[in-house]
């Protein structure tokens, strides 16, 4: 496996079918660029928590919330940042890093790389056109149809139930779980993730009003267009351009449930919280911040390096960079703030209101007697 400076085993434990690493707490550390404190001959198989990891485990510790477990745990390696001082004696083998969560992020990553990409072969019954191009160890799962003129890369896996539409082309390592639908003519690149029941390429919501009041289809005839290193969430869907195309940028993060709709850029190294809704042809900049039901109306302009809060409607353009939103309508994080402080306090003032209402009411009563 590419990155690894070492062999790597497959083992199973007590849980039938679900594979865990093996090896050194010293081939972990070379992997990490890391120095080992206690024992490098240490052997590991699983991956913990290091409030409930126990003997062959490692965990890591990035939160000083979490410091008082690293002197109890059970596991046999904990990962600490170069930072962390000891108040006391530890019985774990330390790896000491630069940044202890961005190391074990790195260690579940090649972990889900040795795991996602162990899979090779063609399972029957599956279709490939005779017209489609596939690279090598590609896994088909079973029920998988790849259409007319597809183009896929090299490592790449499609599970089950997958349909890839005429005139797809995939780039290499990239995996698209159970159920993932891609329509024709759109493009997905180099080591993406589409995980189940994703739809790519579905028409964009197009319909011109007539004179009768019914509605008339516009033909959807663009494409979308998936950069490198994207990954897109369970049931999301991102919709086919009018014409050219809805683009999702390299290293961009979709959550689950999300909507994006016709001729939506998505910038790159963006992520996008589960059930927000992009509106047509707007455009989210790159490294932006989008939380959970976050809506954003047609045609919008977002600049690079915008937070916007979960639940939050924009309905304007945002044209400053490193700005911060909230609220519906969304405003500026610290005005929202202060008229929420403001908002808590209204049934107060109300009665304050009616108070100073009822004494100048008696004094004008007492002034006219």
């Amino acid at each position: 496996m590419a990155g690894l400076p070492c062999q790597v085993y497959i083992v199973y434990r007590l849980i039938p079918h679900i594979p865990f690493m093996k090896f050194s707490v010293q081939q972990i550390a070379l992997m990490l660029n890391g120095k080992v404190q206690g024992n490098p001959n240490l052997e590991i198989n699983n991956l913990g928590k290091i409030q409930e990891a126990k003997q062959g485990d490692i965990a890591f510790l990035a939160n000083p919330k979490y410091e008082s477990y690293i002197y109890t745990t059970q596991a046999s390696a904990v990962i600490v940042g170069k930072d962390f001082e000891a108040k006391q004696a530890i019985e774990a083998t330390l790896i000491i890093v630069d940044d202890a969560y961005s190391a074990f992020s790195k260690l579940l990553e090649e972990y889900e790389k040795i795991i996602s990409f162990s899979k090779k072969g063609i399972e029957n019954p599956s279709f490939i056109s005779e017209s489609a191009k596939v690279g090598s160890d590609l896994y088909l799962g079973a029920f998988a149809y790849i259409g007319s003129n597809v183009e896929i890369g090299d490592n790449c896996k499609v599970y089950p139930n997958c349909y890839i539409g005429d005139n797809v082309k995939i780039g290499n390592n990239t995996i698209i779980y159970a159920g993932v639908k891609i329509y024709k003519d759109c493009i997905v690149g180099n080591h993406c993730v589409i995980h189940a029941g994703a739809v790519i390429g579905s028409d964009g919501f197009g319909f011109a009003p007539q004179a009768d009041g019914s509605y008339k289809t516009v033909p959807q005839i663009g494409n979308v267009i998936i950069e490198d290193q994207v990954s897109i969430g369970a049931n999301s869907t991102i919709d086919r351009a009018t014409m050219g195309s809805t683009i999702i940028k390299k290293g961009a993060k979709i959550d689950n449930l999300v909507q994006i709709a016709h001729n939506v850029i998505v910038g790159s190294n963006t992520v996008v919280a589960a059930q927000a809704g992009i509106a047509g042809s707007s455009e989210v900049g790159d490294n932006c911040m989008l939380g959970g039901q976050v809506g954003i109306a047609g045609h919008l302009k977002i600049a690079n390096k915008t937070n916007i809060g979960a639940q939050s409607g924009l309905g304007s353009n945002i044209t400053e960079e490193r700005t911060n939103w909230q609220g519906s309508p969304a405003f500026e994080l610290k005005s929202f703030y202060r008229a929420a402080a403001i908002f808590k306090k209204l049934p107060e003032i109300f009665r304050q209101l009616n108070e100073l209402e009822k004494k100048v009411l008696n004094l004008l009563t007492k002034d006219k007697e």
